[in-house]
């Protein structure tokens, strides 16, 4: 099969859809790799590296998308929409629940397209979106604590404290890769951290790995509002599979947060779980409403480019294997990218995506 790479547009975006030692795999099935040039170049992979292992060097956008298989890092953005094709699979994250015309546009030019994130195995795990939310947790609390420095705007509190002074307190909203993760690079400085979330169970296992280092909450409403003014650096890691964030900070709440505190929601890709936070990109990631410091870079992993390509391609390439060699019959033969596809044949199937878009479900 052909397989195209297009080097990613999105702003500051240096991850690649396949590394070269992905190419070398697929080079070595039969199959041919066409990656656009300099595609690799954030990553630290030169055109060279790409010809060695067997990849095809193309100069243009066109030339990398008009392929049978497109294998991507982020979501197709508005010049890149002409490229799509009729037949065509796409295999990248999508989002699409905090993307209307983008879910329109996949419906109405025929791609199939599967998102990274909602492919699902059967025990309910997420093997495409944990590598990057481990870095995104991990990120989180770096970009958090640089944030809060009074030189970038904060409120000049050190995370980790000194002896003598009280450390940072850090408030995760979501315990699940994400938030571990952030809290594990919390406590690794020194901070007080609180992890709330709405399943006991998963608390429960937090406890096992922090013991009493971390604060476990079950997550509701007053327990919320009492937190959030409290923290240092709030940390958004909600994730509804396929769906957008639910709104669980409210302007007021942000309102009565100390002036220079810190909010970073991971879940800015699906439309964010705080109410003031919005979109913001690498090269301009922060904006101050209500005092505080807003952090709402959707693609964070983009950051480390090095470390995220190969993080990524050790779980996407078991999956690109099967769609090379037998496209979308491939879902056929495997639940979890079955459960990955999000628009097919002009239609929207995958059942969060629909409930978020009813009008586009028939």
């Amino acid at each position: 099969m052909e397989i195209g790479v297009p080097k990613e547009i999105k702003d500051q975006e240096f991850r690649v859809g396949l590394s070269p030692s992905s190419v070398r795999v697929l080079s070595e099935r039969g199959h041919s790799v066409f990656v656009e040039t300099g595609a690799g170049t954030g990553a630290g992979f030169t055109d060279e590296d790409y010809i060695q292992t067997g990849a095809k060097i193309v100069s243009t956008q066109a030339s990398a998308w008009n392929r049978e298989l497109i294998v991507k890092v982020k979501e197709p953005l508005e010049p890149e929409y002409k490229f799509l094709q009729l037949g065509q699979v796409l295999f990248t994250y999508l989002h699409l629940a905090a993307s209307r015309p983008l879910t329109e546009y996949l419906i109405n030019c025929g791609v199939s397209a599967i998102a990274y994130e909602t492919v699902e195995t059967p025990d309910g795990k997420l093997p495409l979106l944990t590598p990057m939310s481990i870095i995104a947790g991990r990120l989180a609390v770096q970009f958090g604590a640089r944030f809060l420095e009074r030189q970038q705007g904060g409120r000049g509190v050190l995370l980790g404290g000194v002896p003598g002074v009280r450390p940072g307190k850090v408030v995760i909203l979501g315990g699940g890769v994400v938030g571990t993760e952030a809290a594990r690079m919390a406590l690794g400085i020194g901070a007080s951290v609180q992890i709330l979330d709405i399943s006991v169970e998963r608390l429960a296992y937090l406890e096992t790995l922090f013991g009493f280092r971390v604060e476990l909450l079950y997550s509701n409403s007053l327990e919320i509002e009492a937190i959030v003014p409290t923290a240092d650096l709030l940390i958004g890691a909600v994730l509804v599979l396929g769906r957008r964030a639910p709104i669980l900070v409210s302007r007021n709440q942000v309102q009565q947060m100390r002036p220079g505190s810190v909010i970073i929601d991971v879940a800015v890709d699906q439309g964010g779980c705080v109410e003031t936070l919005r979109s913001t990109s690498h090269t301009n990631p922060i904006y101050i409403e209500e005092g505080v410091l807003h952090y709402g870079v959707p693609n964070m992993p983009g950051a480390v480019p090095w470390t995220a390509t190969q993080a990524l391609n050790n779980s996407t390439l078991p999956y690109v294997l099967k769609l090379a060699k037998d496209g979308v019959k491939a879902l056929d033969m495997d639940a979890a990218l079955e459960r990955g596809l999000n628009v097919h044949q002009h239609r929207l199937v995958h059942p969060a995506v629909r409930e978020v878009f009813p009008d586009l479900a028939d």
